[in-house]
Formats: C-alpha cells, structure tokens, sequence
C-alpha cells in the first residue's frame, strides 16, 4: 500500500513559517444511509506519523490504531457530523461543507491554512488549498480521511444495534447488495437518506410490493 500520504505541502507550508495546517475530508457522502462526517487535524510538524496514508487504503485494524495515534499525537483534531436529515434538505455537498465547517469550529488551534480533499469550505478567515485526491497527496488530510472514517463507522455500528435488519454494521450503508436487498425486503427505516434516488426507487417497490399483498390477501 506505499509508505502513506506525503508531507509535501506540509513541509513547504511548515518551511515559510506556518505552524497550523489543517487538512480536512469528510467520510459518507456516498452512502444510502446515515450522516456524513468531516474531521480537521492539524499534525505536529516536528511529530510525523508513520503509516498515515487515505483512509481507503487501509485495513480496519490499521485505521482505527491510527486513529488513535493521531488524536494522541496532533496539535487538533475536531470533527463535525451532519445527519441524513439535514443532507436531504440541503443535499449532500453543502451537508459535506457544513461538516467541515463544523470540524474547523471544533478545533483547539487556529488554523493559518486548510487542504482539503477538493471541496471548497465557505467562509474561512484563512487561505484555504482543495486538491484532487487530497487524501492520497496530503498526510494532513489523510490523517482526517482516517479520523472522519473511523468516526463514522462506529456512528453506523451503533445504528446497527438500532435497526437489526439493515446489516449497518457491516456495509456502513453503503449500497451493497446486501443493504439493497434489505432495502427491498424491509423499506427505509429513519436513518435513510429519502433524497437519494436509489432510495426512492426502492421505497417505490416497497410500496408496489405491500399493495400487491393487500391485493393478494382481500
């Protein structure tokens, strides 16, 4: 999997005297279910982090002893959840922003810069860098990738406990086939996104199939 995400930009930003860089991601804009989470983390630049690499090249385990070396080991770390009611009266980029608004507040430290993985955060006192695949170019966003990630599996491994039947724990809900069959089978529970179209869809055959019942038994 490579030697992790590099100090590239860190280092130059370090070099010219800014202390506090915060790179920020977010995890969960594309699933069917559940909030969407955004962490800022502002590393330590005489502290690196071996192993800190996008979220989504790393095993579980990985990810969450990482998890907790960053939180020991960062200057900041804050975090901002939107939940699915929220992205479905604002849709889900500008829930994405508010999250990462959210994780910027959070923060202990101001930061003097903020990478991000692209998206563009509204409203910063500060200059701000949106690069593609931000989470593979920046530890500092990588460390946030991990962080948002984490956050949120364990947000969705706790609905799981809540609502059985949707197999949260194990998809996250993401839009496996596992979690579409459910979908199929049980309709949306409250956690659900209803302006995702896929979910649309399946609460239409939902519905087609509890009306084909009550046909089929009057």
């Amino acid at each position: 999997m490579g030697g992790g995400a590099p100090y590239r930009f860190e280092s130059a930003a370090w070099r010219r005297g800014v202390r506090c860089l915060a790179g920020v991601d977010e995890a969960g804009r594309g699933p069917l279910a559940g909030p969407v989470v955004a962490a800022a983390v502002v590393l330590e630049p005489d502290g690196r982090i071996k192993g800190v690499d996008d979220s989504k090249r790393l095993l579980p385990d990985e990810r969450a002893r990482l998890h907790d070396v960053i939180r020991a080991r960062a200057l900041g770390v804050g975090v901002g959840v939107v939940d699915h009611a929220t992205i479905d009266r604002i849709n889900i980029l500008e829930a994405t922003r508010l999250a990462m608004g959210q994780a910027l507040a959070a923060l202990t430290v101001e930061p003097e810069l903020v990478i991000t993985d692209f998206v563009t955060v509204p409203g910063l006192r500060c200059p701000q860098r949106n690069l593609v695949e931000g989470d593979r170019r920046s530890a500092s966003v990588a460390a946030a990738s991990i962080i948002a990630k984490v956050t949120r599996d364990r947000i969705m491994e706790a609905a799981d406990r809540d609502y059985p039947d949707y197999g949260f724990g194990r998809h996250k809900g993401y839009a496996t086939p596992e979690h579409r069959d459910a979908l199929e089978r049980h309709g949306p529970c409250p956690l659900h996104r209803r302006s995702f179209a896929g979910i649309w869809n399946q609460m239409v055959l939902f519905s087609r199939s509890e009306l084909q019942w009550i046909d089929d038994d009057s």
